[in-house]
């Protein structure tokens, strides 16, 4: 996809506001396990990158997803990959169905704060038990009178510490499982809204993740995203923007830690000569790099896909699966060019390893998006 002038002076947008308000907080909010998520949110909504492809009647920017991908990829620039996840599930996760489903008063409640940065959301689909796998969620939302009623839980909940709405996926009715779910936003004060834990993970510090309980939570039955029963559709259609999103993120923080290597080997010496000299260290950052670029194109093939209005998820689903596999792949690799100050916390290349290690698991498990791929090709199932 031909890129204009005007994407690229988002991208230099972006990259400033990263180098001067976000870079140099990195370690400290790394160290404390979160972020200031609505400080970071208001900067972002004063700048418009909240809302690129979101509706100019909602306070967004109205533009194409090309501008909302090269956001997505830029953000790779920050020195943490929990920022920016925490950042993807605002604009790319717990919204694109608000934006294109909702209502125009949910929309003016919800969604318009959340472009603003005033707002900040998380996703309520994984549950203990249930994440890969959605079509078997727990969570119930019954009616009573004009409200839902909501008892269940939630898992490994980006921003759900800090958010002050979910978009939650709930069953609504008996029946098949794919028909019988709704999305409902719940503002997190609501009574019977508690966080059950903040998780610890191996990566991701910087990324405040929750345990969600809901007990006896009465919302009005308004509060549903488009119609009752179309909530699983509507989510695999937020699973298609989430992707991409991965990917086009994935492809960046690989091609950032390529970059890194070649700058950190090129100064370290060994043997009266640089890293970087060595056939075997170039040869292998030059393969990374053709990798790294194919992945890219496949994944802007995706966006330009949607774009035109057309069904990305096939392309979709091998760009995340690709592009999660490669960044762990190119982490690892550089990391060992680092030798020993890649195995310490303060390198950056240290951190991009652990960070980057789940995005073979969140947003769909390798093996699902395989699976998936296999429907596409009709060799899943095998039925005799």
């Amino acid at each position: 996809m031909q890129l204009t002038h005007e994407h690229e002076q988002l991208r230099d947008t972006i990259r400033r506001w990263i180098a001067t308000d976000i870079n140099p907080h990195v370690e400290a909010w790394e160290a404390a396990e979160i972020f200031p998520a609505h400080q970071v949110f208001k900067q972002m909504g004063e700048l418009g990158l909240l809302g690129l492809d979101k509706p100019v009647e909602d306070g967004g920017a109205g533009l194409d997803y090309s501008y909302a991908a090269v956001l997505a990829e830029t953000l790779s620039e920050m020195n943490c990959g929990g920022v920016p996840m925490a950042i993807g599930v605002q604009t790319d996760m717990c919204t694109p169905a608000l934006a294109r489903h909702g209502n125009a008063e949910l929309r003016a409640e919800f969604l318009a704060p959340a472009i603003r940065g005033e707002a900040v959301g998380c996703l309520g689909v994984s549950e203990v038990g249930s994440g890969s796998d959605v079509a078997s969620i727990r969570t119930v939302a019954r009616k009573d009178g004009d409200d839902y009623i909501i008892d269940g839980g939630k898992m490994w909940t980006t921003n759900g510490t800090q958010a002050d709405f979910c978009c939650l996926l709930a069953n609504t009715s008996e029946g098949a499982s794919h028909r019988n779910k709704s999305l409902i936003i719940v503002p997190m004060n609501t009574p019977g809204v508690s966080v059950s834990k903040k998780i610890r993970k191996i990566g991701m510090d910087s990324s405040d993740t929750a345990q969600l309980h809901f007990d006896n939570v009465r919302v009005p039955q308004r509060y549903r995203v488009g119609e009752e029963g179309m909530g699983f559709i509507y989510q695999m259609e937020q699973f298609q923007i989430e992707r991409l999103w991965g990917a086009l993120n994935n492809c960046g923080f690989a091609q950032r830690a390529i970059d890194i290597t070649i700058d950190y080997t090129r100064e370290r010496q060994a043997f009266g000569r640089s890293i970087l000299d060595n056939q075997w260290v170039h040869f292998k950052l030059a393969e990374f790099q053709a990798d790294v670029s194919a992945v890219h194109a496949l994944t802007w093939q995706g966006v330009e896909m949607v774009v035109r209005g057309e069904d990305a998820t096939r392309v979709a689903t091998m760009a995340k699966l690709k592009a999660g596999r490669l960044v762990r792949e190119v982490a690892d690799g550089c990391l060992q060019f680092w030798g020993g100050m890649g195995y310490v916390k303060e390198s950056l290349i240290s951190r991009l390893y652990r960070d980057l290690r789940l995005a073979s698991i969140g947003g769909g498990a390798d093996e699902v998006m395989l699976q998936i791929l296999s429907k596409f090709m009709g060799t899943f199932p095998i039925k005799n």
